[in-house]
């Protein structure tokens, strides 16, 4: 059994002159070292802590090919959109199951700290391996956010980590992570976090006339992106003969604002107000049985309680919006790979999964989905080519308590993967993907009343993407290594479902009208150099895409680019390392876009934003102990901005981070 580890992830993961020997458990086992056909973007380690990133939304902004949408502040939504196919082709998974929401079909990324990931990674199409759960081969873009897991060094049994983060806008975020080594076999981690903030903070104003110049222009003041809210998490890890296992616990409970559209100068408004609970139990068996078979298991308990205030138009308004949503969601997973030969393996894999939702909603249709899911997969190496092909098969049924319920539902898509090395370096890696894919209407889609369509059909995806990959590492005293990853891709979506209206304006109906094709291009580029015992590593992202809306050609805006999506888009950061110094800058450029009107004409431009972001930090060593302080930045020249119209991003603003491990 090996361990698998890219020359890139060797190359930008490292923070010390050597590898030190560590123990770790679970340890992660593979067949055979296997290269990754489409390679992903990953963040992990100290790349994660350095980014002035507060939530895993933060740090997807440094992925290219990624638009987040962030509606301001700390209470704000922020949801991820990959080349542009939108927020529900998206599949995110924590510890390697899938986070769910049946009923929009968004996960807020804004729930997720970054204090107890380990990695986080971003793959276009699917993850190239063949071994994993059929949900796993569902989604046109995947995220994977790992969490830690326990890391003893020598004799050492224990691990207390204790952070604390001060920052503007009133920040309070303190956080602990204790680890056990229970035997050389089982480890045990449990980690909590509490975060506040006011969500005051200054932005800057403007009113817009019909031809694009500006009418009203000022500073102000949000008053309404407060957040408190409580983290806890529990895991047991263990491994066996030729396996591993975990076992994990996960609760978030949150009360904040949710930020409104800031219009009609109306800087004070009393805001909407959402309160969570979110809590998991998923559980994961891994074991090679014989030399040629191994399986896993996956099963996961999951409820979500949400409940939406609305109180700012209370004193025009007869009701006062007060709902609540309750999820709940049964999954479990088996996954079986076979060897045929050394170049050859195959893969069966099914899936059940059940939701219902319940909701104070008159006339709620009160549904339930019974979810199953096939996939057979398999994946060939024959020289320098690599080929990974799967087919899934999706199987839904829908059950109501009162109202029509939507029809059952049989799907079957495929995907298909290459790569080859023209050359017998290494180095150099052509490659290529198309898949086929869909997503189910949510809940909402089907049955929100007055407005929910129970006849939608799936919105489908087609994705055509070519690529090249080249890393080199070099034993130069100045320049130690480049990573570069290029991509051009096409994509199509089919039976794009929007909200259109009826015969009566106050009362819209959800139906398969969009079409969209969008053409883009990713570059990533990487590299190391050590200057007179100066590490620097910068890295920079390039995207650009051109996102047509061609639903209709008799609508005067057929081709026109779709709303916030830019042409461009640039990240750059630069890492310096110097003895127990870090030092950290990033640069992140969107270009032009246009909001969520239709229409690109000059009232519906939005200019395009920029931000720099500092950061440094220190170690300090007292006896065999680790302190580190860091102080952060962000947005350096007060740049007032909007990722979405109407709601303002904070300015300039500063953090304290202090955290102590034992």
């Amino acid at each position: 059994m090996t361990v698998f580890v890219t020359a890139s992830q060797l190359l930008f993961s490292q923070s010390g002159d050597t590898i030190r020997e560590k123990t770790i458990l679970p340890i992660r086992l593979y067949k055979k070292d296997f290269k990754e056909i489409l390679p992903a973007q990953v963040l992990s380690g100290e790349q994660l802590e350095r980014l002035n990133s507060q939530s895993v939304a933060d740090a997807l902004r440094y992925f290219s090919g990624v638009q987040i949408k962030d509606y301001g502040g700390m209470g704000g939504l922020k949801t991820v959109n990959i080349r542009s196919m939108g927020s529900q082709h998206v599949g995110v998974f924590y510890d390697g199951i899938q986070l769910g929401n049946v009923q929009n079909g968004i996960v807020d990324l804004g729930k997720f700290s970054l204090d107890d990931i380990e990695s986080i990674s971003l793959y276009n199409g699917q993850k190239s391996e063949i071994f994993q759960p059929a949900r796993d081969f569902g989604s046109s873009g995947s995220i994977y956010l790992q969490p830690k897991i326990p890391v003893f060094k020598g004799d050492q049994k224990t691990n207390l980590t204790v952070k604390l983060k001060l920052g503007s806008i009133s920040l309070f975020n303190p956080s602990f992570r204790l680890e056990q080594k229970l035997s050389d076999k089982v480890s045990a981690s449990f980690s909590s976090e509490f975060v506040q903030s006011d969500g005051l903070y200054k932005f800057k104003y403007q009113k817009k006339n019909s031809d694009g110049s500006v009418a009203n222009d000022t500073i102000a003041r949000r008053y309404d992106s407060y957040i408190r809210a409580k983290r806890f998490e529990t895991s047991l890890n263990g491994i066996i003969n030729d396996g591993s296992w975990s076992v994990r616990g996960y609760g978030y409970i949150s009360d904040r604002g949710v930020p409104t559209a800031i219009v009609n100068n109306n800087f004070k408004p009393k805001g909407q107000q959402m309160l969570d609970e979110n809590y998991f139990v998923q559980a994961s068996f891994r074991k090679k049985l014989f030399p040629k078979f191994e399986t896993q298991v996956k099963a996961k308990l999951t409820y979500d309680y949400t409940r939406f205030l609305d109180t700012v138009n209370v004193a025009t308004t007869v009701l006062r919006i007060d709902n609540s949503y309750i999820q709940r969601e049964l999954y479990f997973s088996t996954s079986n790979m076979y060897s045929i030969n050394k170049d050859w393996d195959v893969s069966a894999s099914f899936d059940f999964q059940y939701n219902n939702l319940n909701a104070d909603l008159t006339d709620f249709s009160y549904p339930t989905r019974y979810t199953s899911l096939v996939a057979f997969a398999t994946t060939y190496q024959w020289n320098r080519f690599q080929f990974l092909g799967s087919l899934l098969g999706t199987f839904v049924h829908e059950n109501v308590k009162m109202n029509a319920k939507s029809p059952d539902k049989t799907e079957w898509t495929p995907s298909a993967f290459l790569s080859y090395q023209p050359f017998e370096s290494k180095d150099f890696t052509v490659r290529a993907f198309y898949k086929r894919i869909f997503r189910m209407p949510t809940f909402n889609d089907l049955y929100y009343t007055m407005i929910g369509n129970v006849m939608l059909k799936p919105e489908y995806t087609n994705q055509y993407d070519a690529g090249f990959t080249y890393q080199k590492l070099y034993d130069r005293k100045v320049f130690k290594g480049i990573y570069v990853k290029v991509d051009a891709y096409y994509n199509e979506v089919e039976n794009k479902i929007v909200a259109v209206p009826t015969n009566n304006l106050f009362r819209w109906m959800m139906t398969n009208l969009g079409d969209v094709k969008i053409m883009g291009a990713d570059v990533n580029v990487q590299a190391e150099f050590d200057i007179r015992k100066v590490k620097l590593k910068p890295m920079v992202s390039y995207t650009y895409q051109r996102a047509g809306d061609y639903t209709d050609k008799k609508e005067d805006y057929y081709g026109d680019q779709i709303p916030y999506v830019p042409w461009h888009a640039i990240t750059f950061t630069m890492m310096a390392d110097y003895k127990d110094w870090s030092f950290n800058y990033s640069f992140m450029y969107t270009g032009e876009r246009y909001d969520a009107q239709l229409n690109n004409i000059k009232a519906n431009y939005l200019q395009p934003w920029y931000t720099h972001d500092l950061s440094i930090q220190k170690k300090f060593n007292w006896h065999s102990h680790q302190l580190k302080a860091g102080f952060e930045v962000n947005n350096v020249l007060n740049q007032y901005y909007d990722v979405v119209r109407n709601y303002p991003m904070p300015g300039r603003n500063f953090k304290l981070i202090v955290s102590f491990t034992l």
